[in-house]
């Protein structure tokens, strides 16, 4: 299937999931009076929502470079990422405001089975939906499918939580009838807007540091600046590697310094082969390489990546001035 597609599909099936168990969601919540299911509605609600901006993102993100963004469409991933996480302190503000109000005033929950049905169809589905955004997310380097994946895989935990927490109340008015547990449901939608808290907060690094343009991460790092080291003694040395990332896309530079007597074509055959090797590495990945000659006469700016010896940069040094250079 096609990669693009792929992505488009497994968003709209978190677009449909989540329209189905906001609806069951509330319907329930309201029929027993649980602040916890409803506080669940709510989050799934701003599921719906995410996935709805994944949906477009990765409909627009994939768009070609055009003469008014040369470095494409990428951005709109981490864009859409920001915005889901931000989406989620709300909701949690919210989900603790109501939490509140009901611990400080309590009110019996009727039928609390038809609670925990709900709850339990939602972590199935969720857990289901979530591992499919998470394996395509993975696959095809989303931002926006993955950060919608994690607020499935919250959704799992909290329903999973409210579940426990109806539950006790359940058994504890039939072994103990004189014990009021009421306050459990409302503590279980605090507990929920905590988790979710933590959730929007790690999407929130995840999404937005993309944007302010941070190097790509080390061990990606690592791996480019070994297939460089591995050209050694072609190359005298490299320095300026500068990386970023846009949504799935990448962009690589930095300078190579090869000897001043390589004719064109040799350096043109260098740069193509450690293009070709990032590019098979990381799919859709920018490189852009610089040849400079190196004369031996090494600066602050380029001794970090110089490859050549004390004795060597001496010998350079002498057979340049000797050629005139």
């Amino acid at each position: 299937m096609n990669v693009q597609r792929q992505k488009e599909r497994v968003a709209l099936l978190s677009v449909t999931s989540n329209s189905i168990l906001v609806v069951m969601k509330l319907v329930i919540g309201l029929m027993i009076g649980s602040v916890s299911i409803i506080s669940e509605a709510i989050h799934s609600g701003v599921d719906w929502l995410a996935a709805v901006i994944a949906l477009f993102s990765v409909k627009t993100s994939s768009l070609p470079a055009d003469t008014r963004h040369p470095f494409g469409h990428g951005k709109i991933e981490n864009i859409s990422g920001t915005v889901e996480a931000l989406l989620i302190f709300v909701a949690a503000g919210w989900i603790i405001f109501e939490a509140v109000k009901k611990i400080l005033n309590p009110e019996p929950i009727e039928d609390i089975g038809w609670g925990v049905g709900v709850m339990l169809v939602s972590a199935a589905a969720n857990l289901i939906v979530s591992e499919r955004l998470f394996k395509v997310g993975r696959q095809t380097d989303s931002v926006a499918l993955q950060a919608d994946a994690w607020h499935l895989r919250t959704d799992v935990y909290t329903s999973a939580g409210v579940t426990a927490s109806l539950a006790m109340i359940w058994a504890g008015s039939r072994v103990f009838p004189g014990l009021d547990l009421h306050w459990l449901d409302p503590a279980a939608a605090v507990g929920v807007a905590l988790l979710i808290i933590k959730a929007a907060y790690d999407l929130t690094i995840q999404s937005a540091r993309d944007l302010l343009d941070v190097n790509l991460p080390k061990d990606e790092m690592e791996w480019i600046r070994g297939r460089i080291l591995e050209r050694k003694p072609l190359i005298h040395g490299f320095h300026r590697l500068r990386t970023r990332k846009s949504g799935h896309f990448r962009f690589v530079e930095f300078h190579l310094q090869v000897d001043p007597q390589m004719s064109v074509l040799n350096s043109h055959n260098i740069t193509e082969e450690l293009s070709g090797l990032i590019e098979r590495q990381y799919p859709h990945t920018s490189v852009t390489i610089h040849v400079e000659p190196c004369e031996g006469n090494c600066v602050d700016h380029c001794l970090e990546g110089c490859l050549l010896s004390p004795e060597k940069r001496r010998e350079v040094q002498i057979k340049n001035r000797a050629a005139g250079h």
